[in-house]
């Protein structure tokens, strides 16, 4: 049976962890321990009170998440909070949260497997935060409409389009979840088509005048890429099943 520990070390090492600095409160790596030993590797989105109980009923005891627990400032266990603690105790779940590091990742990050989905090569990068650009930049031949195509069929229920720019596109900026940090940047890179998870209402008017597509996957659905990437290789590693905790966040 897998250690704990081992599988820690694995992911601190796959994701690098120690080298990606995050914003304050994600607190990446090992966020709960359980007694010690693994028998099934989960991954969620959110580490949310739902996430826990239905990891729980799955038999999973080392939930992989790309939102941590800690982004709040530090609260009484009372209430809710308290549910999810005596939900990881009562079950023996271990959480692992891994926010940039799976952002930026160029094999098993969110931003590299939907460019790979779009049939999108990455050749750069942009949105740089303490020393790692967190979005990446794309070539693109065709029509938006080949690539609006493709992104129905990964976000059919989510997805958003702001068609303002071009109808044969050039360039392609991702970045999955909240996007608002990557427009600003948008013209300078030529990016004519912009990929992201969720943005302000104020960035209709902005894509409009700046001429520039915008596609909106939903910030819970663009991020689901990285943890189940992670989760399947730490299970094929140390010879576990893995399953994905599917919550139906519609944002």
């Amino acid at each position: 049976m897998p250690r704990l520990k081992d599988i820690v070390e694995y992911c601190d090492q796959r994701t690098h962890r120690k080298e990606i600095k995050d914003f304050p409160g994600s607190l990446n790596g090992l966020q709960f321990e359980n007694h010690g030993d693994v028998t099934k590797i989960g991954a969620a989105v959110d580490a949310g009170l739902i996430p826990f109980e239905k990891a729980a009923d799955l038999g999973i005891d080392f939930l992989i998440v790309h939102h941590g627990m800690f982004w709040n400032k530090p609260a009484p266990f009372v209430g809710q909070l308290r549910k999810k603690l005596l939900v990881l105790l009562a079950n023996n779940i271990a959480v692992y949260s891994s926010h940039l590091p799976l952002d930026c990742h160029p094999q098993i990050g969110n931003n590299a497997i939907l460019a790979r989905k779009l049939g999108l090569k990455v050749d750069g990068g942009f949105v740089r935060y303490e020393g790692h650009d967190i979005a990446v930049t794309a070539p693109a031949h065709g029509s938006r409409d080949q690539l609006k195509t493709k992104l129905q069929q990964l976000f059919p229920d989510t997805l958003n389009c702001i068609e303002a720019g071009p109808s044969n596109i050039r360039r392609v900026g991702i970045l999955t979840g909240s996007g608002r940090s990557a427009i600003p940047e948008l013209k300078e890179r030529g990016i004519d088509t912009f990929i992201t998870g969720e943005l302000k209402q104020e960035h209709f008017n902005i894509a409009q005048e700046e001429e520039v597509n915008i596609y909106l996957g939903g910030h819970y659905r663009t991020e689901t890429f990285g943890v189940c990437a992670l989760a399947e290789e730490v299970a094929e590693k140390f010879s576990l099943d893995w399953e994905f905790i599917e919550t139906g966040c519609p944002l």
